[in-house]
């Protein structure tokens, strides 16, 4: 039986990553699919890690219908047995609808990888919408740190390197050109707004616990 199966978890811990090892061990084993994503960091249609990795896409949009385009592929002759979807936070609840009618209709395996909370934590509508049709949710094993050591849980975003939890829900940063950029602090720090530059300057002169040689 096919399964829409959701890998979610904060920023760092190898969604991007494991999704490109997905398509890799689904192709070594002879099946075919297509690969999506949305807003990757790297620009254009491409699946980034932050360890290097990296594969062409699809670029999703919010116009396309994922039910449309399997159908038109199959129908033209073309082979799928597997999607693997990237950045899937930044979908549509639509296009989880799709992506679910995909897996019953045609038996074809789903593979989405997303944040589940944004910086507001607060779920995003696709992920919302992903455990609540997914048939198997898995939170990745690889946990991020905090700035303190601890395991890290929720994603900040920064402007100028301040905290903000006020503004759209979607804004790309961590690019060369962008003022915001993204962290991931543990519960206690994102409560207080205590990210790694403020720790670094308010909290001790000693060097953060990941800073001493």
């Amino acid at each position: 039986m096919a399964e829409l199966i959701f890998f979610t978890g904060p920023m760092d811990c190898g969604k991007s990553t494991l999704a490109l090892q997905v398509a890799y061990t689904e192709n070594s084993a002879g099946r075919q699919g297509r690969l999506f994503t949305r807003l990757d960091r790297a620009g254009g249609a491409t699946i980034s890690s932050r360890i290097g990795l990296d594969a062409p896409a699809l670029e999703v949009d919010d116009e396309l219908d994922f039910w449309r385009y399997v159908v038109t592929e199959l129908t033209g002759g073309k082979r799928i047995d597997y999607l693997v979807c990237d950045e899937s936070q930044f979908f549509l609840s639509e296009h989880i609808d799709q992506l679910a009618r995909i897996v019953d209709e045609l038996q074809i395996d789903v593979f989405c990888f997303g944040i589940l909370t944004d910086f507001r934590t607060q779920l995003f509508p696709a992920s919302r919408r992903l455990v609540e049709l997914c048939d198997r949710m898995e939170i990745l094993q690889v946990r991020p740190r905090c700035w303190c050591g601890e395991p890290a849980t929720h994603n900040a975003r920064t402007v100028n390197g301040v905290m903000v939890t006020e503004g759209n829900q979607v804004v790309v940063g961590d690019t060369d050109s962008s003022e915001v950029s993204y962290q991931v602090l543990c519960r206690r720090h994102h409560r207080r707004k205590l990210t790694r530059e403020i720790a670094a300057v308010t909290l001790n002169p000693e060097p953060l616990p990941f800073e001493r040689s």
